[in-house]
């Protein structure tokens, strides 16, 4: 099953506002924390979105998969590049990374179709 991005881009910004409609002081600061912990410091936002994609693997969380690699692409990281960064996950995380693997790698076929349309 193709991700359909342009749907989980919309849910994620819908979703996101209303959360932050609540108005919880702990929720905003978690989003802030979030927020910053990919703006470049010692290392640079681009190194730390691979890393959040990585991260985001070994945990098995397609969702954030998709955001990781979004903004990865963003970024301008290459296919070979993802792809080592997903052999790490893969490594560290196990077999069970597979399924999520196969999700990666067709969100990126997808990301890259976006980019030559």
């Amino acid at each position: 099953m193709t991700p359909n991005l342009d749907e989980f881009r919309a849910y994620r910004e819908r979703m996101n506002d209303r959360i932050l409609e609540i108005n919880h002081l702990g929720i905003k600061r978690f989003f802030n924390l979030d927020v910053a912990a990919y703006k470049d410091s010692a290392l640079d936002g681009k190194t730390k979105e691979l890393l959040g994609l990585v991260a985001s693997a070994v945990l098995r969380c397609d969702d954030c998969i998709d955001y990781h690699l979004i903004q990865c692409v963003d970024a301008g990281w290459t296919d070979a590049e993802l792809h080592d960064a997903l052999n790490v996950a893969l490594i560290v995380g196990g077999s069970i990374v597979i399924p999520h693997m196969r999700h990666a790698v067709e969100t990126i076929d997808t990301l890259r179709e976006e980019q030559n349309k």
